[in-house]
């Protein structure tokens, strides 16, 4: 797949940066976009175009490159170049084997969530809403997965948030191969809005059992995917 439909994005970020010349601003831009759906599983990243969208040299690019691939979010083929990566059934299950530790833990037993943090999750929630009512696959995805950021981020942890920005980066390209299938999306709008739900009514700990009762279905339903 061709990087071009990115560039325009990546610019704008390379545009905007105040510290560009780093390794690590480099793969969070690229993370971001991945975990935007900008960039797609099997897209080449070509060094020499996003030097020049980003203004920085390739030595900050394989530093970024290096960091991304130890996350398992790029793949680098040998003679081929680096490609964004297309994550497997044993990959998912490890992906969820850690969502079930940090999700259900933060809906438990983080602070009590800020009314600022309830209304933030509530604006999620109407999102995916509205993506199911116009049947926009992406919309759902997109809600979705800024919905389990943020339920992490209840926890107040930084380190937290970094851990979960690189599993929802790995995510977004598993829904990748749900992307024709709206009727694996639309079950979590509903799931979602219930976890709010008790949230709202400080029935936390049941949040946590539905939010592990969530992640088994939605594993069994990407997996079903993946290896039939």
């Amino acid at each position: 797949m061709s990087i071009d439909p990115a560039l325009a994005t990546l610019k704008v970020a390379g545009g905007s940066a105040k510290h560009a010349q780093t390794g690590q601003w480099v793969a969070e831009v690229l993370r971001n976009s991945i975990t935007d759906g900008a960039l797609t599983p099997g897209t080449k990243l070509s060094e020499q175009s996003l030097g020049e969208v980003l203004g920085v040299s390739r030595n900050t690019l394989r530093e970024a490159f290096a960091a991304l691939s130890a996350e398992r979010i790029v793949t680098r083929i040998p003679n081929r170049g680096v490609f964004v990566a297309r994550p497997s059934a044993a990959e998912v299950r490890e992906m969820y084997s850690v969502r079930r530790m940090l999700e259900p833990a933060a809906l438990q037993f983080a602070p009590p969530p800020s009314p600022n943090a309830l209304a933030a999750l509530a604006a999620v929630v109407r999102r995916g809403r509205e993506g199911r009512a116009h049947a926009d696959v992406a919309a759902m995805a997109g809600a979705n997965q800024e919905f389990h950021r943020q339920v992490v981020a209840l926890s107040g942890s930084d380190r937290l948030d970094a851990l979960m920005a690189q599993v929802l980066a790995e995510m977004r390209l598993v829904f990748h191969a749900m992307a024709g299938e709206p009727a694996f999306h639309e079950p979590f709008v509903t799931e979602n809005a219930r976890i709010l739900e008790q949230l709202e009514a400080g029935r936390r700990e049941q949040a946590a059992r539905d939010m592990a009762g969530y992640l088994d279905r939605a594993e069994s339903g990407l997996l079903a995917v993946l290896e039939s």
